[in-house]
Order: C-alpha cells, then sequence, then structure tokens
C-alpha cells in the first residue's frame, strides 16, 4: 500500500518534502509576490513558508487532500510577520544616517518591466483594502481556492471568507470606478496656453511662459517707432 505525501510529510520524509517544494514552490511564490509587491521579499517567504512547513509538520492531518491551501496558510502567515519585520526594519534605518549614493546598473530589471507595473497597479489598489479582504481576495480569486478551502488555509470561519471577498470586490469596483474617472480629467478653456482659461494674447512682447511672443499681424517695428517718435514731439 502505498502511503500518501500527507503521512510522508507527516513524518518528517525528506523526500516528501522535496516532492512537496517542487510541487508547490512556484505557487506559494507567486502568492508571495502578489501579496507583498516584491520579487526578492517573495523568494524570502518562500524559504521562511517551507521551513515552517517542515516545523509543523505533525500539524499535518491525514489523508489524501493537496497540501496546497495548507502551504498557503502558512505563506500567509509568514508575510504577516514578515511585514511587520519590514516595517520595524525600515523604522529602524529612518533613524541611521544615509550612506553615500550607489550607483544602480541592475539591467536585468528592464527585463521584468511590463510586470512589475501591473504588480505595482494591482498593489496599489490592494494596499487600500483591510489585510483580511485583501488576503481572502488573493487566494479567491488570484490562487482559485474556494470559500471553504481558503477558510482552512487562514484558519477563520467560511462565512467569514464570504463576507470579507464580497467586501473585497466592491471597493475593488470602486477604487477602479476612481481611477477612471481620475485620468479623464478636463484641461480647462478652449485656447487656454496656460491652464487658466485665459485668452492668448495679440500684443508683442513677453508672455507668462517666458518665451518673445511676435507683433500683432499688420504691425511693423517701424511704425511702432515712427508713432513714438510722433508723440514725443507732441510732448514738446
Amino acid at each position: 500500500m502505498e502511503i500518501s505525501l500527507r503521512a510522508r510529510v507527516r513524518a518528517g520524509d525528506p523526500d516528501a518534502f522535496g516532492q512537496l517544494f517542487d510541487e508547490h514552490a512556484s505557487v506559494v511564490h507567486r502568492h508571495a509576490v502578489r501579496m507583498t509587491g516584491n520579487w526578492v521579499m517573495a523568494d524570502d517567504i518562500v524559504s521562511l513558508t517551507f521551513l515552517e512547513a517542515w516545523r509543523l509538520r505533525e500539524r499535518v492531518f491525514p489523508g489524501d487532500d493537496s497540501l496546497r491551501p495548507w502551504l498557503l496558510g502558512i505563506a500567509t502567515n509568514v508575510t504577516r510577520n514578515t511585514a511587520r519585520a519590514a516595517r520595524r526594519h525600515q523604522a529602524a534605518l529612518t533613524r541611521v544616517p544615509p550612506p553615500d549614493p550607489v550607483p544602480d546598473f541592475a539591467d536585468e530589471v528592464t527585463q521584468r518591466l511590463a510586470d512589475t507595473e501591473e504588480l505595482a497597479a494591482a498593489q496599489k489598489a490592494l494596499s487600500k483594502m483591510r489585510r483580511g479582504e485583501r488576503e481572502v481576495f488573493t487566494l479567491c480569486v488570484w490562487e482559485g481556492l474556494d470559500a471553504a478551502t481558503a477558510a482552512e488555509a487562514l484558519g477563520v470561519a467560511v462565512g467569514t471568507v464570504r463576507a470579507r471577498l464580497s467586501r473585497a470586490r466592491k471597493r475593488l469596483r470602486k477604487l477602479t470606478e476612481l481611477e477612471l474617472d481620475g485620468g479623464t480629467g478636463s484641461t480647462g478653456g478652449t485656447g487656454s496656453m496656460n491652464g487658466r482659461g485665459g485668452s492668448r494674447s495679440t500684443e508683442g512682447g513677453i508672455g507668462q511662459s517666458g518665451v518673445q511672443r511676435p507683433a500683432a499681424v499688420g504691425q511693423s517695428l517701424g511704425s511702432r517707432h515712427q508713432a513714438a517718435r510722433s508723440t514725443q514731439e507732441k510732448k514738446r
């Protein structure tokens, strides 16, 4: 009789953990990237997740079900702790004098530019949610877990997961509408050059933009000098 992967993991079989890593490391990494928006931190979370899984291996229940929800639950907890540690670390760094600037030669960053921009947009929206809503949305929408499995991963009731997911969807819809409305603002009155709706000046001289404007059509510099001379003669 073949022993299930769950039983082997619970018994601390190193080969079983190797198989567990091969099957689920990419899933855990993707979940960590989506939760943190940071590729480097996601690598650390993967390592910590499987270390924690080894430490908690005796809590694995027997059976033949996938261990993916269990791992995603551990990864979620590790992400919380990592985020808190990062905030404390950042607070400590603010009290240390900044180092000398060092040029950044990481050319490989450009290869991930498109993914990074999309991830940043998603993180911007998700960061405005409560933590519980963000975790449920990530597990149910991005990772495709059903409400019961997500509840098992997070250690909460199924009703809690459904309520948080409903709120998360509504908040995302509102945030999306706000983003769309904010990107189509008016540019002011027609023909405005300075953004205040004013009309263009037809007189020569320096405009508000600092650019030399030409004299009005049909008016020459010579006629201006002649008019100025006539005015002076009249005053005499």
